[in-house]
């Protein structure tokens, strides 16, 4: 089949560009034909790599005078918030997306659209092209946007619940889809995500005097990075040390910046980093912390456990639902602090939740220092042997077929 693939914001540096790339990665292994929209900043210039599909670029600063629009309030690159447009420049967005789209559409005639987001791409996609099957993935950023901008619902919820099928990265996150949106729960598919199980790969951890702790994500608030580094300051041993990829941008990140700085050599950060440095990181550190307030189901914290980090998180509910059938103590979870917004802790609650974090820290450090591994953990090469890519896109590739009409669809070549 013919496969257009949808994102309103870069393909990567993010969990949802990366899981556009294994979309089309996985689709092309079984035979479809794939094209890619997204929306990049206006120097964007695409490495397809081993992906081999037609490109419709928007390029913001060009085709529209601001920076790219990200999903994230915080973003690793310069974006602007969707909060922060103006009713004329929505129109403008909406305009142009809705141009390319049908350029796109004329050109590569999709049997099918997979869209990104239940937001605004997802219903300009539905309204425009109502004769085409659409489907839609929730990555988590999607829901936070549409609490925290009751303006924009308008825009999204009667064509969001008008597509033809929701893919869910967990049964927690189709209910709140189910409520939020109105959409019915039977359209709405529990397909997950998965990891890239060639890069992220086992291996026993490097004799050393030092123990290195991992992180990897947006360095913004919401992710909880300032309070993981009150959290590491808490420790007292010298030789951990707290490796830090990803970025952020504006005073948040300059914020987690100067904080760190305080805490010296003790905090290294790469910046962002390709998939394969990651798992070099990820191999040598002995625990991965997310501390996220809000999350789909995170798939970093998959990529950490297949190199063989113990992981502590928050215990949000799709990391719940994710560990679930774990036994023991491999996973440590700390539970949320009283919050005053989706992603805001309340001011009087944050030092306990400090406490909390450092504690699992300590607690999984010291397993790791007084446990070490000479092989994967069996409950956690269970757990990953139903998330890899080949498994998850198995599952969306069903619902494909459920959704476009019998004796339209065009099989793989």
């Amino acid at each position: 089949m013919r496969i257009l693939h949808l994102l309103s914001q870069r393909p990567e540096l993010t969990g949802s560009g990366v899981y556009l790339n294994q979309m089309i990665m996985q689709a092309q292994a079984r035979g479809h034909e794939n094209a890619m929209l997204a929306g990049v900043p206006e120097d964007f210039q695409h490495q397809p790599g081993p992906l081999r599909c037609q490109t419709f670029f928007l390029r913001f600063g060009k085709d529209l005078p601001h920076p790219v629009t990200g999903m994230s309030d915080v973003m690793p690159y310069p974006s602007t918030r969707f909060r922060d447009l103006s009713e004329a420049q929505l129109e403008d967005y909406e305009q142009s997306f809705a141009e390319l789209l049908h350029l796109a559409i004329q050109d590569f005639r999709p049997d099918i659209i997979h869209s990104n987001h239940l937001w605004i791409m997802s219903a300009l996609a539905r309204r425009l092209f109502p004769e085409i099957p659409i489907v839609a993935s929730c990555h988590g950023s999607d829901l936070r946007q549409f609490q925290t901008n009751p303006h924009l619902q308008g825009r999204v919820l009667r064509d969001c619940h008008a597509l033809d099928g929701v893919l869910a990265l967990s049964r927690v996150q189709r209910e709140e889809i189910v409520e939020l949106y109105g959409i019915d729960r039977e359209k709405v598919h529990v397909t997950g995500v998965g990891f890239d199980s060639g890069t992220f790969s086992w291996a026993p951890k490097e004799a050393s005097s030092s123990v290195r702790i991992a992180y990897a994500g947006k360095l913004s608030n919401a992710k909880g990075v300032p309070w993981l580094l009150r959290a590491f300051a808490k420790l007292s041993d010298p030789n951990v040390i707290l490796d830090v990829c990803g970025s952020g941008s504006g005073p948040e990140e300059k914020q987690i910046l100067a904080f760190a700085e305080k805490l010296g050599s003790r905090v290294l950060f790469h910046g962002n980093v390709e998939p394969s440095r990651l798992a070099e990181i990820m191999r040598k550190a002995h625990l991965f912390v997310l501390p996220s307030f809000y999350e789909g189901v995170p798939l970093v914290l998959l990529e950490a456990m297949a190199c063989g980090c113990r992981p502590v998180a928050t215990r949000l509910p799709g990391v719940e639902e994710l560990f679930s059938q774990m036994q023991g103590g491999e996973v440590c979870l700390v539970d949320l602090p009283a919050m005053q917004g989706i992603d805001t802790p309340e001011p009087a609650a944050e030092e306990s939740f400090v406490d909390s974090l450092a504690s699992a820290i300590r607690l999984q450090l010291d397993a790791s220092l007084n446990t070490p591994r000479s092989s994967p953990c069996p409950e956690a090469e269970k757990l990953l042997s139903r998330y890899s890519w080949q498994v998850i896109f198995a599952g969306i590739e069903s619902v494909y077929r459920q959704v476009i009409p019998q004796g339209d669809e065009l099989e793989p070549h």
